[in-house]
């Protein structure tokens, strides 16, 4: 990937909140909650509204413990597990987000399927880290603001995957950031972590106050670098359309 978009400039960051967009986020949610999709199910929008869908295949990377379950539960809309229990083997989870894009205008349909593997599951077996890495079209690099060891360990988690799937979109995410008052990871710390890896940093934590607000700034940030990347690699504006269906 050449580079890192700036926020908002491929995509419009605050398009849930505008009058036009209703129609769209509609069809993901259901009683002012989110929809649960399926691997084979999608929205099904009016015929005299075509919107194309893209798939994107992304990983969810760092220590035990972190929250990379509960980041896949928020940003589907799932409930948000209260307990913590290694995943024993690999999760997927379907999330579909309605994009606006700025200079076009035009509207897509983020389908991104996201790939939750345990710590202690990647380490026993061996076969679990190359499907996880095939075809993977981005990595959340996760971090905990109440582990320090989980901060410290990113370089090297990025280091692997710059070596191994040196095309994937790469985005940080810290996570329990509600939790000042055991954090062990200050603002200036992340801040020199940003500039000197050059890639996105977002936070989340707390409960969901906002069905679409509380997730929109990491699913826009991710599709936005996502489509950045398309484009670089087409070397256009405009990426071409994805079969509605692809395999696991």
């Amino acid at each position: 990937m050449t580079g890192v978009p700036h926020a908002g400039s491929l995509v419009v960051s605050d398009w849930h909140r505008c009058p036009d967009s209703k129609e769209y986020f509609s069809k993901i949610l259901h009683k002012k909650r989110r929809k649960r999709f399926g691997l084979l199910e999608s929205p099904v929008m009016p015929p005299h509204v075509p919107v194309d869908t893209v798939h994107y295949k992304i990983f969810l990377s760092g220590k035990s413990g972190v929250g990379k379950t509960a980041l896949a539960a928020r940003l589907a809309g799932l409930n948000i597990p209260t307990v913590h229990h290694e995943t024993t083997g690999i999760e997927t989870t379907v999330v579909y987000w309605p994009v606006k894009l700025r200079e076009s205008g035009r509207v897509l349909f983020f389908r991104l399927q996201l790939w939750d593997c345990g710590e202690n599951a990647l380490r026993r077996f061996d076969h679990l880290l190359p499907s996880c890495k095939d075809q993977v079209d981005a990595v959340l690099f996760l971090f905990s603001f109440t582990d320090r060891t989980s901060f410290d360990d990113l370089s090297n988690q990025i280091t692997k995957w710059t070596e191994s799937s040196a095309g994937c979109v790469k985005v940080v995410v810290g996570t329990k950031f509600d939790l000042f008052m055991h954090c062990d990871v200050s603002g200036r710390e992340v801040r020199d972590f940003q500039e000197k890896w050059s890639l996105p940093v977002l936070r989340t934590g707390g409960e969901v106050t906002d069905v679409l607000g509380d997730v929109a700034p990491i699913l826009n940030c991710l599709s936005e670098n996502l489509w950045h990347q398309d484009c670089v690699t087409a070397g256009s504006l405009s990426r071409p359309s994805q079969p509605e269906t692809t395999a696991l």
